[in-house]
């Protein structure tokens, strides 16, 4: 069984409509299989273990969200392990520890072209600051992330690949969270 991660996205956000109370999200995943089912604040984040590889497992869990509560979802997992490589390869590790609640991590669902990071690196000049390595990318919004002009919404467009982002403070939660699965 490998432990994964799962963060949905755009649920239970503000102007989203999108509301999937997390006790309804584990009693989902204990229905498929997933052993342990925990989840992290409200904001859909999920750690259990599973047998069942990621890709196979997220498109399972999207269609499981789509049957049972009538909401396209997004899933994007990943394993204990990627998790653990996610915190220890952070090319901003001063951000993290100095400001951890303007410091975030977009998971991706694919790693999206290297044209496409080249592209948005050349056309954003705001104050924040990025790095996309794989399939994560690494954000650092000096000002705060709520009047940002380098959105979710933006930075998906641009590099052509969806994703949702969660502050260090909740990424090194959910590292937590899966060592004790």
């Amino acid at each position: 069984m490998t432990v994964h991660i799962a963060l949905l996205r755009a649920v239970n956000v503000g102007g989203s409509g999108r509301s999937l109370p997390m006790a309804e999200l584990r009693a989902l995943l204990a229905d498929l299989g997933c052993a342990n089912p925990r989840t992290l604040l409200q904001s859909g984040n999920a750690v259990f273990a599973h047998k069942t590889g990621a890709v196979a497992l997220e498109a399972r869990l999207e269609a499981a969200t789509r049957k049972r509560f009538g909401m396209d979802v997004t899933y994007l997992l990943r394993s204990a392990d990627e998790w653990n490589a996610i915190v220890a390869r952070n090319p901003f590790a001063k951000a993290a520890q100095d400001d951890p609640s303007r410091f975030v991590l977009m998971a991706l669902k694919t790693a999206p072209p290297a044209a496409a990071v080249k592209a948005l690196r050349a056309q954003y000049k705001g104050p924040e600051t990025f790095e996309v390595i794989g399939r994560d990318a690494y954000v650092i919004y000096p000002e705060g992330q709520g009047r940002s002009r380098f959105s979710n919404a933006m930075i998906e467009r641009r590099l052509g690949v969806a994703g949702t982002a969660r502050n260090w403070n909740t990424v090194l939660k959910l590292a937590a969270l899966a060592t004790e699965a």
